[in-house]
């Protein structure tokens, strides 16, 4: 296999779209470190994020870099070039250091039937029973099975071994983290497809240390898991199960661990998540965007005044903009209309009324489910808003650096170390560093 950057146990993807809590979510992690298990920080941004914001790959590492300096953090941390494609991907070489290979474009489109064949005869291993440590039963996997998982995803492991290798040539094998998304796709994978699609990936010599399949049940922007809980219980040992085996079968990197998008929000799958990864002493990598928007938004809307009257307008223009702005994102959302209140209500709540519905607080009733996934999908408004955005930003900096820092920790990493049993009081990472 290749030579890689190695990447650490546990690793948090911290989306950042604007650009200003690199310290708050490095706090986070930070907190974590004090409680023993240690996060590898990892800030990430797509390039359609980036083309919506107006801004460069550069200024993320720029991001991370002062943000590692100005909280002393001594450990590894990396820049994410996020759902990237051989089309996208130059722009983030020099910035990035982690790469996340998005070839969702490719699966389901048949590589050639010499291909597909020349797979199914190079690994006779996986036709007929295959049996893996800590799963029950033994898979039976015919020919026209490995045939058929071949079909669809053959060709989007082809396609990651190019954008690898595209990769490497500007950038050196060993100065770089590669994952592979394959989470936007129709189905989930299941346990037999997952492992044949790492023989896939290790025939592509591609030292991948994460891989993003799509999981049972709806991971929509912002809010909690929806569906059944035991099976993606089940799912999610199987798989883990299944990459422990991959990786002694075909060589693939020990720090091979599943990366889980959409991460943001998943409480009800957390504990689940936390019995596993103990179970099989295996890692995770937890990747999140929008989720440190809207504490943004929750900041300002906390901060009352001016703050609370730009999150009122970002919501107005959301409303009368709700169909344009949700229609990219209708496998990810699930907004029941009928509960999106109107702008003219949200325009006379205060400041507690507003952010009870938009932070994720299950047990508070005002939390609404709706409202919270609509201002989710829609921080290109606030994009627009330029320097009076970003201005409110620095504004109101602590209080907006609080809520990112305890939500990343409180609601995120803590339920995945300790199962929600602990809190960490008077630390001074909890407070906000001057800009």
């Amino acid at each position: 296999m290749n030579k890689y950057l190695p990447l650490g146990k546990l690793s948090f993807g911290m989306g950042d779209r604007f650009g200003h809590q690199g310290k708050a979510q490095l706090r986070a992690c930070m907190l974590a470190t004090e409680m023993g298990a240690h996060f590898v920080p990892v800030w990430n941004k797509s390039n359609r994020e980036h083309c919506f914001i107006g801004t460069e790959p550069l200024s993320l590492r720029a991001e991370a870099d002062a943000a590692v300096k100005a909280l002393g953090w001594k450990q590894s941390y990396h820049v994410d070039a996020d759902h990237i494609r051989l089309e996208t991907v130059d722009r983030f070489i020099a910035p990035s250091d982690f790469f996340t290979i998005d070839v969702a474009d490719s699966i389901g489109k048949p590589a050639s039937a010499a291909d597909v064949k020349a797979f199914v005869d190079r690994h006779p291993e996986l036709i007929g029973t295959v049996s893996i440590p800590q799963i029950d039963h033994p898979f039976t996997i015919t020919r026209a099975e490995v045939e058929r998982v071949a079909n669809k995803f053959l060709l989007a492991t082809q396609d990651a071994g190019k954008i690898y290798q595209h990769i490497v040539k500007a950038k050196g094998a060993e100065n770089f983290i590669t994952e592979v998304s394959m989470d936007e796709t129709d189905s989930p994978q299941t346990p037999p497809e997952l492992l044949i699609i790492l023989a896939a990936i290790a025939d592509q010599k591609i030292p991948i240390q994460t891989i993003a399949p799509k999981f049972t049940g709806r991971f929509n922007k912002g809010v909690d898991y929806v569906g059944d809980v035991k099976q993606f219980e089940k799912e999610f040992n199987e798989d883990l199960a299944v990459i422990a085996f991959a990786i002694k079968k075909y060589g693939l990197p020990p720090s091979l661990k599943l990366s889980v998008h959409s991460g943001s929000d998943k409480f009800s799958i957390y504990e689940p998540m936390r019995r596993a990864l103990k179970k099989f002493d295996a890692g995770v990598h937890i990747k999140t965007a929008g989720t440190t928007w809207l504490e943004e938004l929750i900041g300002l809307a906390e901060a009352g005044g001016d703050g609370l009257e730009i999150a009122k307008e970002i919501y107005a223009y959301a409303m009368d903009h709700v169909d344009e702005f949700c229609a990219p994102y209708a496998s990810v959302i699930d907004i029941d209309k009928a509960r999106l209140p109107s702008a003219a209500v949200v325009n006379g709540w205060n400041s507690k009324q507003f952010t009870d519905a938009l932070r994720h607080d299950q047990k508070n009733p005002g939390y609404n489910p709706s409202f919270r996934q609509l201002l989710h999908v829609s921080f290109k408004v606030a994009a627009k808003k330029g320097d009076r955005y970003l201005n409110a930003l620095k504004k109101h900096e602590a209080i907006v650096a609080k809520n990112v820092t305890e939500n990343l920790f409180e609601r995120h990493m803590k339920p995945l170390l300790l199962g929600g049993r602990e809190t960490v009081k008077n630390s001074p990472h909890l407070e906000a560093v001057p800009a």
